[in-house]
């Protein structure tokens, strides 16, 4: 298998549990929060600005020039650049890195606009009706159907935001991906089960080209 499968996701829709679930079937790495956690040891940054950045659409330029006082010592690739950048930039070098080292699956944070030159490449976008979604995070985090829709509206308004932003791409536009798959129509079974068949006509294709 030489497949590097990327996930993107609304919130509320499952994207991370199906993508756990499918690099435990196969038997392959998933990255989440390890993306920051690489990018950071690899780039001298510190970890916690890379946290307080995560998905997060462009601090204001006066934020940034603040923040970049604190950017001495750091890796002299993004020395002269907003803090912002830095990150995003020393992260985008780590989707690269890590994709190289074998099949795995990352879970946000632009990774297909990372690796969208990768010929192995299987961008994916987890979707699901509103109403499903707001039944989920209430469930998941125990809290009322009001405030499960202001999670859900500032999430996706905030991953969008920073999709945009920094690609050249729009989040959760079909045109994006290789696929998108609504797990309120499918399910959570139901989306594993057509990503590993997905996957199988991704390496069966790869083997005709070559």
């Amino acid at each position: 298998m030489k497949t590097i499968i990327t996930i993107g996701r609304q919130y509320g829709s499952g994207g991370r549990e199906i993508g756990y679930r499918v690099a435990k079937d196969l038997g392959i790495k998933l990255y989440d929060k390890e993306m920051l956690d690489r990018a950071a040891k690899e780039s001298g940054i510190a970890e916690e600005l890379f946290e307080s950045h995560d998905e997060k659409p462009t601090n204001s330029f006066l934020y940034s020039l603040v923040m970049d006082t604190y950017s001495l010592g750091y890796s002299s690739a993004y020395t002269d650049m907003p803090i912002n950048y830095k990150i995003f930039l020393a992260q985008f070098d780590a989707i690269k890195k890590m994709a190289q080292e074998g099949p795995c699956i990352f879970v946000g944070r632009c990774a297909d606009y990372a690796l969208e030159d990768n010929e192995n490449l299987l961008s994916l976008f987890i979707h699901g009706d509103f109403d499903a979604r707001v039944a989920r995070i209430s469930r998941d985090h125990k809290v009322s159907e009001g405030k499960a829709k202001e999670m859900i509206h500032k999430t996706d308004k905030r991953r969008a935001s920073y999709y945009n932003y920094y690609t050249n791409k729009k989040w959760g536009d079909a045109e994006t991906y290789c696929a998108c798959l609504n797990s309120a129509k499918f399910g959570i079974d139901g989306c594993v089960d057509a990503i590993k068949r997905l996957i199988d006509v991704k390496e069966s294709n790869l083997k005709k080209e070559i």
